[in-house]
């Protein structure tokens, strides 16, 4: 496959919403397996189609070398739990820039595989901040925007003096 270039922060397409996946062929197994050599060039946890600049839902998840990669077309979050947790993140198009997002600790979701069948999944814990983060970014949410105006500017500032 092909490792493809990622967009930078602060390029506009990481703010555009993606439309939603509706062929499902050799095409889209070809993208997301780009997609998965091209966050593991980066290196990464997680990728969306948005990331390089093509504006379809699809994310690539590998949360452990053991468990492999996951894809997942389409998703949408159906419902969140009240209790929340805090954990570092960082973004593929904003290479070492890190900051703690608080998120809820739970969710259900729903996706499509790569062939296109539907599938209801709960996650919890990183799994569940991957998915909103990556999910996030797919709604044109790019990760800064969790964060506190303050801390927001303070982490731009330093990632723009670190480039």
């Amino acid at each position: 496959m092909t490792v493809r270039t990622i967009l930078k922060y602060p390029d506009p397409g990481l703010s555009r919403p993606c439309g939603s996946v509706k062929v499902f062929d050799t095409a889209l197994g070809t993208l997301a397996h780009d997609l998965l050599d091209t966050m593991r060039a980066a290196p990464g946890v997680g990728i969306t189609a948005a990331h390089i600049g093509v504006f379809v839902r699809l994310v690539v998840l590998e949360l452990s070398k053991e468990a492999g990669p996951r894809f997942y077309v389409n998703p949408e979050i159906l419902s969140f739990s009240e209790e929340t947790m805090r954990h570092t993140e960082g973004s593929v198009s904003m290479p070492g820039a890190t900051e703690e997002v608080e998120r809820p600790r739970k969710i259900r979701f729903r996706y499509q595989d790569i062939e296109g069948a539907f599938h209801e999944e709960d996650a919890e814990g990183f799994y569940a901040i991957c998915m909103q983060h990556e999910i996030d970014q797919l709604d044109g949410v790019f990760w800064l925007k969790r964060l506190s105006r303050l801390k927001r500017d303070r982490l731009v500032r330093r990632w723009e003096r670190g480039k």
